[in-house]
């Protein structure tokens, strides 16, 4: 699915082919229209940016988008790249094709032993995102198929998480002698009751869309004719919201876990404070004020 034709000036930039475009909100007249070509690996990882919202699609769908060495290292500069850019407030993640979101670690790498994997330096989780504490803008996954391993690690870094009925999640590491070292083990316990994810842990068993839903891993399960349209209208929300005060929550969230509430209200972190001091703050209550819709400007 892809957007609506934005109007003359919008902003448009892709990087590495075509896939999965994220539908947004009509871009303010006068945004600027800008386009690059990526760098590294052709084709293992596209990004789209249009209209504040990024999309970044594991495109090996022949290999049910499973992360090989160099897709690594192209999932690291993509983040990068979207934490640098101010002009972007949202991030899709989803692969390509109708079979995998992902499939977690290319297992046709070049062979090493479970502790060279594990020492080796992973910023960010695997692919970058499943443990990424710079990233501070709202993140979705649009599950499109099997979430496995590496790719349900992915998952279990995103904020919200729309899936098709067909998905499948699992950390099936342990049934070839591996662990899901790259958050699955840390992230999974934190986000739904323990004996749920212990089950999930120490069997490697696949749980479906409908049952992650139950254990809250999920926010929406649609059929999957309609799962472009339920991604497009959680996107339409979040860019209704304030991106200043989207980045000061996720920061606060993520920052806060391990404290007490006392704890975690006295600190003064630098989005919460941005946030606070920022003109968006006077045009929410302005534009309230006015009976309008606020225009938001990100500063």
């Amino acid at each position: 699915m892809s957007a609506a034709r934005p109007p003359e000036g919008a902003q448009h930039r892709s990087l590495q082919g075509e896939g999965f475009v994220a539908p947004s909100a009509r871009p303010p007249e006068g945004a600027q229209h800008r386009s690059s070509q990526s760098e590294g690996t052709p084709g293992s990882v596209t990004l789209a940016i249009e209209n504040h919202v990024a999309t970044v699609t594991l495109n090996r769908p022949a290999a049910m988008n499973a992360v090989d060495l160099a897709t690594e290292a192209e999932l690291q500069r993509i983040w990068t790249l979207i934490e640098n850019d101010p002009e972007v407030r949202l991030v899709v993640l989803t692969g390509a094709g109708e079979r995998a979101f992902c499939a977690g670690a290319d297992l046709k790498n070049p062979s090493v032993t479970g502790l060279e994997y594990w020492a080796a330096p992973r910023p960010g989780g695997f692919g970058g995102i499943a443990l990424r504490d710079t990233l501070h803008v709202p993140v979705i996954a649009r599950v499109n198929g099997f979430a496995l391993g590496g790719g349900f690690e992915m998952v279990l870094g995103c904020d919200i998480v729309v899936a098709c009925e067909e998905a499948r999640f699992g950390l099936p590491e342990p049934r070839v002698g591996r662990m899901p070292l790259d958050g699955g083990m840390v992230l999974l316990q934190r986000q739904v009751p323990y004996r749920k994810a212990m089950a999930m842990l120490f069997t490697g068993k696949h749980v479906t869309a409908a049952q992650a839903l139950e254990m809250g891993l999920v926010n929406e399960v649609v059929p999957r004719a309609e799962l472009d349209a339920a991604v497009a209208r959680w996107v339409d929300d979040i860019l209704a919201c304030a991106p200043l005060s989207l980045k000061a929550i996720k920061q606060v969230v993520r920052s806060t876990s391990t404290l007490t509430p006392m704890q975690a209200q006295a600190l003064r972190l630098p989005a919460l404070v941005a946030a606070l001091n920022s003109e968006d703050g006077d045009e929410g209550v302005l534009a309230f004020q006015q009976k309008r819709k606020p225009v938001w400007k990100g500063r």
